[in-house]
């Protein structure tokens, strides 16, 4: 089990790659969203808002009412974002739980992708 600061050095990690896409071609996959990601072993979620920039605005503070809700264990989060697991197939497996409107589901698949 990956450890909570190791965790949190992985959801940034996902900021700073996410931030790093080209503009143009983020804007084709990003609608301004609110988005949590609790990491299920810790009980602790992370939090931010989605928008043309990437993920900005991170917290730890979740409301609970995230328009794209992201589940996942430690382990599995860090191999996502070192990119030693796919976002698809963490997805298929179950490793990966994700609550959003089939249009978001789409759209984070493209962006998680590239």
């Amino acid at each position: 089990m990956a450890s909570e600061a190791d965790c949190d050095k992985a959801f940034r990690s996902l900021v700073d790659l996410l931030a790093r896409v080209d503009p143009d071609v983020r804007s084709k996959y990003v609608l301004e969203r609110t988005v949590s990601c609790r990491v299920t072993d810790l009980g602790v979620t992370w939090s931010a808002r989605l928008c043309d920039e990437g993920l900005v605005d991170v917290t730890t503070e979740d409301d609970g009412k995230a328009q794209i809700r992201l589940s996942v264990g430690s382990d599995d989060l860090l191999a996502l974002v070192e990119g030693r697991q796919a976002f698809p197939s963490a997805f298929a497996t179950g490793k990966l739980r994700v609550q959003a409107s089939p249009m978001d589901m789409l759209r984070l698949t493209a962006l998680l992708s590239l």
